[in-house]
């Protein structure tokens, strides 16, 4: 794996600078997506406005600023759907929004996500930029914004807050900021469940750090005839790192259990009454061979088959080409947590958007051409992707 770097960040003034052809690209591309989404929602005379705010989880999220948790829906089969599913960092943020602001809950969900998808492609610029270098952060940033999916990242959701608090703790840990990488990593656990992603992330990083410190220090202790093992400074960082990085997800969990009164496994319950668990796969794999049971169903299962064997294919690139030991890590629970859920088989495309070292191998790919090549190829997966995005939410969208 590429070793840990620790060379210090430029200045917020240069690092804007060098983000900003990363930043103006992915702007542009979101800017489009949503440009496609007005015209496509116009042609069928639905609101843009309300697919963007108040259909689907932005709905549940503006109920939670708004009223706190408690809200339930009892639907006839008996299965509870509970609040309490949703972690409550993007709903303090539309809170804080609504009350500093003259904007609703809903609209301030909207800013907070177009301010963290901006946060978000910065943060995937610089951790690419620091392991691959600029170009490949640029079509990095670029890319994920044309993503299948992207148009999530422009709507009232979390993904787009998410996303951001992880690439910015993945920059810090590679770069050997520990208590910021553990601070990012504790808010990123209070904003989805897959935050256990980055904690895996800052931890098997700190771990690997150690060891490696702790060789280079007996390699000096052996060099220096005796003389005593020193380094100790950085280890202190390490550890509080280490130990801040759980305390938002887990602060949470243990809320949500003594709220229900079930204790750790109260929010295993709550996400029970979705349907929702980790199965290893089983249900998922039972969906997709359940498309195969006569022709038109065949191509979306074909497709199904293909998008996870691109996933894998992605994740083995990234190992191939050495990605750091965090990015590798983070990556590998963000998949293992979208394929492996039970339920919700619609949503694993969104659910895979924060994988953004996924991209990497393919960004590595289209920084080797001419500048103008990559522009053409980047903006043809631009126009797919805003054509798809307007189709997909005027259609079935987000579960």
């Amino acid at each position: 794996m590429t070793d840990l770097g620790t060379r210090p960040a430029p200045p917020l003034a240069a690092a804007a600078r060098r983000a900003a052809p990363a930043l103006l690209g992915y702007a542009a591309v979101r800017a489009l997506g949503l440009v496609a989404l007005a015209v496509w929602s116009a042609a069928r005379g639905t609101s843009p406005h309300t697919l963007l705010t108040a259909r689907w989880d932005s709905l549940w999220y503006t109920r939670v600023a708004a009223l706190g948790y408690g809200y339930e829906v009892r639907l006839p089969n008996g299965d509870v759907h509970s609040n309490l599913a949703f972690f409550p960092l993007l709903p303090w943020l539309e809170r804080l929004g609504a009350a500093q602001t003259p904007l609703s809950y809903a609209d301030a969900g909207l800013l907070v996500s177009a301010l963290a998808s901006l946060a978000a492609a910065w943060g995937i610029f610089a951790v690419a930029d620091h392991v691959y270098g600029r170009r490949v952060g640029v079509c990095a940033a670029v890319l994920w914004a044309a993503v299948p999916v992207g148009v999530v990242q422009s709507m009232a959701y979390s993904e787009s807050l998410f996303t951001a608090l992880a690439a910015w703790a993945l920059y810090a840990t590679v770069t050997g900021r520990w208590v910021t990488a553990g601070a990012l990593a504790s808010l990123a656990g209070l904003t989805r469940p897959v935050g256990a992603a980055v904690v895996a992330a800052v931890w098997a990083a700190a771990v690997s750090s150690y060891v490696r410190d702790r060789r280079v220090r007996q390699v000096s202790y052996v060099r220096d005839a005796g003389a005593p093992p020193g380094g100790a400074g950085p280890s202190g960082r390490r550890a509080l790192g280490m130990v801040l990085a759980p305390l938002g997800a887990a602060g949470y969990v243990l809320w949500v259990g003594h709220r229900t009164g079930r204790g750790p496994l109260g929010y295993l319950d709550v996400q029970a009454g979705w349907r929702n668990g980790f199965d290893g796969g089983y249900a998922f794999a039972r969906f997709i061979a359940s498309k195969f049971t006569s022709f038109p169903s065949a191509l979306a299962g074909a497709g199904l088959v293909i998008g996870v064997a691109l996933v894998v294919w992605l994740y083995v690139v990234g190992v191939r080409q050495r990605q750091p030991l965090p990015l590798l890590v983070y990556t590998g629970v963000v998949i293992a947590l979208a394929l492996c859920a039970s339920s919700y088989f619609g949503s694993k495309p969104r659910l895979l958007m924060p994988a953004f070292p996924l991209l990497l191998p393919l960004a590595r790919a289209l920084a080797r051409p001419r500048p103008g090549r990559s522009a053409a190829v980047l903006g043809g997966v631009a126009l797919v992707s805003a054509v798809y995005g307007a189709f997909w939410l005027n259609g079935s969208g987000p579960p």
